[in-house]
């Protein structure tokens, strides 16, 4: 038995946010981010958005991108220390938006691995 990678989602929250926007509400500047970190825009959650929700939409992509269904799974393992609970894991909510319930789904929460 071994465990292989045969699709891939992502998922992104739809709100940015932009250096110009934070040069309204901090003392920034777009060309002072932008050349210390290269970030121009970030993505960030809003009210009502959840963590599970981006996991639900990456994961359906990817068993798409594998021809297969939630059904077809050997189990659930996610990575993430920005859970939206410590308990329950993250993977038993996602197991159970993806409707699998009777396989082996844990959390694996390493900060940097996830």
């Amino acid at each position: 038995m071994g465990a292989r990678i045969v699709g891939t989602g992502s998922a992104i929250p739809a709100a940015c946010l932009t250096n110009a926007h934070l040069e309204s509400i901090v003392d920034t500047s777009d060309e002072w981010i932008v050349s210390r970190t290269g970030i121009r825009e970030r993505r960030v959650m809003k009210g009502g958005e959840d963590i599970i929700d981006l996991m639900h939409e990456a994961s359906t992509r990817a068993l798409d991108d594998a021809g297969l269904k939630a059904a077809d799974l050997d189990a659930i393992i996610v990575t993430t220390v920005s859970g939206d609970y410590a308990f329950p894991s993250t993977a038993c909510l996602l197991q159970a938006r993806l409707a699998v319930d009777d396989i082996p789904a844990f959390d694996v929460a390493a900060a940097c691995s996830g």
